[in-house]
């Protein structure tokens, strides 16, 4: 089955509101022929609006870093997917390793919010990875394997046909380390088995897997050739939007 691969730039804590406009205008131009690749930015928040604006009309679709799985509410500081929907957002990063290190997300918070963006007309991209920790002690798979089971738990084959699921070593982001062409294979080909023993193999062939760990544009075309590797979520490196195009043309 062949699947469209997708190349999304996570933009974190970085650009003001015109900044932002700046290198989404930019990457909207560099990006106008690009026609069989998916291309989406994650500004924050508060740019979401105006970048939405730079790039409409483009091949651009923009994301959101995060959202709260509640549709309205006495939320502080939250953010509902009617909400980022209404701003511009196609996409939504959840379980991204940051979140859960630094602010205490769950695999039950991780798979409510999941559910939000579906509901919401939002395509999830649900993050998955694990420490340098857990890694040595032989626990990659396992904790792989329950945070995929636990964020999508009480789902159907059927509710998950837009899910794209985002691998991210937690020990390469942002490290410059990178996962080996072989350690990529085996985790993403892991993960294809996983999504067909708990929904089939339907959605196992159709489902986006991305890699995301130190992604540049000198190993995404090695890490693109894997056949279990769809595309992948850019941290720094989609900062920049002469950088970010190099990754997006890996093959062009």
């Amino acid at each position: 089955m062949s699947r469209t691969p997708l190349i999304a730039g996570n933009w974190k804590m970085f650009k003001t509101g015109p900044e932002a406009v700046a290198a989404a205008t930019s990457l909207a131009g560099l990006a106008s022929d690009v026609a069989d690749t998916d291309i989406m930015i994650a500004p924050a928040f508060l740019s979401l609006p105006l970048v939405s604006e730079a790039v409409a009309g483009s091949n651009v679709k923009l994301g959101v870093q995060n959202l709260f799985y509640e549709n309205e509410g006495a939320y502080t500081g939250e953010v509902s997917a009617a909400m980022v929907k209404a701003a511009g957002a196609d996409y939504a990063i959840i379980g991204h390793s940051e979140r859960r290190q630094y602010f205490g997300e769950t695999d039950d918070a991780v798979c409510r919010k999941v559910k939000a963006s579906i509901d919401g007309g939002i395509i999830p991209i649900l993050c998955i990875g694990e420490t340098e920790v857990q890694r040595e002690d032989g626990k990659t798979f396992s904790v792989l394997d329950k945070q995929i089971s636990n964020g999508l738990n009480n789902f159907c084959s059927r509710d998950l046909s837009s899910l794209v699921i985002a691998y991210e070593p937690v020990w390469a982001i942002g490290t410059g380390k990178t996962a080996t062409p072989d350690q990529v294979a085996e985790i993403h080909g892991n993960i294809r088995s996983l999504i067909n023993k708990l929904f089939g193999n339907e959605l196992a062939m159709s489902i986006r897997i991305l890699y995301g760990g130190s992604v540049k544009p000198d190993n995404v075309s090695e890490l693109m050739s894997l056949g279990d590797v769809d595309g992948a979520l850019v941290g720094g490196a989609s900062l920049d939007a002469e950088t970010f195009i190099q990754i997006i043309r890996y093959d062009k």
